[in-house]
């Protein structure tokens, strides 16, 4: 990521829940007074050979809640999650594996389902700043104005500096119909500037496409690879197909990821055959995961844009399309979000996203930290807004080379140049 310390927030990458498999991780600390030794209980599931480590714990755990001078926020709930949130961090898969807190677990479940509640809004760290790294398709926060790049100073008038993201995007959240005040930054400009945003309940729009100009070309859009995306993607693309095109820009720039049957089903739709990706375990083994059959756009022409908001299961389909030479990349590095998640729910409601292998492209090749590079580099200019479907039906060709989307642009020329025998 260009060397740059980043830390990013997306909860939104991960295999479907093995519900067999699924298993609850739970501690009880038990203090008497009086003993020369803490004691403690732990339910099933504790490590041979931990037992000086988890008497550690127990021993931080007692001398906190023996000594610490502010009683009223001594929470065993809040102490808990957060330990458990340390490891998780240690691991140093930042913004993949994941400790989801009861509530967190909500958000992200709503999330995958395309409905959720707050402004719209994907945020990274990045050198010590809270940046914007999307705003969702239709959500308040894109109505209000703000956008990618956008560095937010503070919330309700209070500044957020030096707080970590969890923090910031506590925030920011809140329930439907209650407003909050974002300070942001222009990096370009300089310039300061203020949104009074309401919250709502938002529904993603998943998957949204238009005919661009001349007809010829279907700009065909997937904001989040949730829940249901196949289905509407396979009928997207019939219909379009319907309509007489033949040549599509599949746009997964600012796609945080999602579930990942429903990537390898759309990538399956451009594919004959081969795999749409590798999965390597921890002990080195490889596994591939094979095309589904019957894609109804195995012909298409077909050119993917992407950028460094592009994480988890869109690099999954940019680089299973880009290694069976179906497509160019056009666009910026991606996030580079290469492990598969599963899903281990605990006992309290709250669930471990844990990162259980790595994902390589069907080449070969690990994205993991690295991002997937675009076969075409272009940026978009510091002025300008990626075009979205929802905002094309009154463009004109005129128009459309106005928008500053170079990244768009870039594609259609690539379409309307005969590809190389």
């Amino acid at each position: 990521m260009n060397g740059q310390s980043q830390e990013k927030l997306t909860l939104l990458s991960w295999r479907r829940p093995r519900w067999r498999f699924l298993w609850a991780l739970s501690l009880v600390l038990a203090v008497c007074a009086g003993i020369l030794y803490d004691r403690w209980v732990f339910m099933t599931g504790m490590p041979a050979g931990a037992g000086g480590d988890f008497q550690l714990m127990a021993q931080a755990w007692n001398i906190i809640h023996r000594n610490y001078v502010d009683r009223n926020v001594l929470q065993s709930s809040v102490l808990t999650h957060a330990a458990i949130q340390g490891m998780t961090d240690s691991l140093g898969d930042t913004g993949h594996t994941v400790y989801l807190n009861p509530e967190m677990r909500r958000h992200a479940s709503a999330a995958m389902r395309s409905n959720f509640t707050g402004i719209g809004i994907e945020i990274k760290s990045q050198d010590r700043r809270t940046v914007v790294v999307a705003t969702l398709d239709g959500s308040p926060a894109l109505r209000a104005g703000v956008r990618p790049g956008d560095i937010i100073l503070g919330v309700d008038g209070h500044s957020i500096a030096g707080l970590p993201l969890r923090q910031v995007e506590d925030q920011i959240t809140g329930p439907s119909g209650a407003p909050v005040r974002l300070g942001l930054l222009d990096p370009v400009s300089g310039r300061r500037k203020e949104f009074d945003i309401v919250r709502a309940s938002i529904k993603i729009p998943n998957v949204t496409w238009s005919a661009l100009p001349g007809g010829r070309v279907a700009h065909l859009r997937l904001a989040l690879f949730g829940e249901g995306v196949a289905r509407d993607f396979r009928g997207a693309l019939l219909e379009i197909q319907r309509q007489g095109i033949n040549s599509v820009i599949l746009d997964l720039r600012n796609n945080p990821g999602g579930v990942l049957e429903e990537a390898v089903a759309v990538a399956s739709e451009f594919l004959p055959g081969g795999n749409v990706f590798l999965s390597r375990d921890a002990s080195g083994k490889v596994t591939p995961e094979p095309v589904k059959p019957g894609g109804v756009a195995t012909n298409m022409q077909v050119v993917v844009l992407i950028n460094g908001g592009s994480a988890s299961a869109s690099e999954i389909v940019a680089g299973a399309l880009r290694d069976a030479h179906r497509a160019a990349l056009v666009g910026q590095v991606t996030f580079g979000t290469g492990t598969v998640l599963e899903q281990f729910q605990l006992s309290d409601g709250s669930a471990l996203m844990l990162a259980v292998g790595e994902w390589l492209t069907p080449g070969g090749r690990s994205f993991w930290h690295r991002g997937i590079k675009p076969d075409a580099d272009v940026a978009l200019p510091a002025s300008a807004v990626a075009l979205i479907p929802a905002h094309e039906s009154e463009l004109t060709p005129a128009s459309l080379q106005a928008s500053g989307d170079d990244q768009l642009l870039r594609a259609l020329s690539l379409l309307a140049t005969p590809p190389q025998k």
